[in-house]
């Protein structure tokens, strides 16, 4: 019986998350499978990987093939450098110590550029955030001044309407007194 590591999908329309499961090579995709490793949803950035990296490391010793997104993923995550470091270590290339101490400073190296990438996608949201708000803050701000020039130009015509009515006004009443005096 061949055994493949693979995905097994779920979601909904569009918003899909898969399981890695391992399954015979002639069941379904989503059908019948023997074990569930983890999950993956490549829906979030970066993208959601768990899986259980034991229970895949022995999958992989015990021959369980992998798809080649699976094997993007269970490299990503180490699963194959450990097992190439088991092997090293059964075949008494090195020892079980130096296995360890070679996986640890991978993690630690992936730890530091997975944290560096979710740093930097989050300054960047924030900066898009930051000119989002001084954009909006011009904006109302120009709409205050177009509302306020509106005001001082509708003053300024009231102003000299007003003025308009009133030398209207005074010019025939001082031609009345004019014409009182001259009587």
């Amino acid at each position: 019986m061949a055994v493949k590591i693979r995905l097994a999908r779920r979601g909904r329309k569009k918003m899909a998350i898969y399981d890695v499961v391992v399954a015979d090579a002639r069941a379904p995709r989503d059908g019948r499978f023997i074990e569930k490793l983890g999950t993956y949803n490549p829906n979030t950035d970066p993208a959601s990987i768990n899986i259980n990296n034991e229970r895949a490391l022995k999958w992989l010793l015990n021959g369980a093939q992998p798809t080649d997104t699976v094997k993007a993923m269970l490299s990503y995550r180490g699963v194959l450098l450990k097992k190439h470091l088991q092997i090293g270590v059964l075949k008494g290339a090195i020892t079980q110590e130096q296995a360890e101490e070679k996986f640890e400073a991978w993690k630690a190296s992936k730890e530091a550029t997975i944290g560096g990438k979710v740093d930097r996608l989050t300054k960047a949201k924030e900066e898009a955030r930051k000119k989002a708000l001084e954009a909006e803050a011009a904006k109302n701000q120009a709409r205050l001044d177009a509302i306020k020039a509106k005001e001082e130009e509708a003053k300024a015509t009231a102003a000299a309407e007003s003025a308009e009515a009133t030398t209207e006004g005074e010019a025939p009443e001082a031609s009345a007194e004019g014409e009182e005096t001259q009587a």
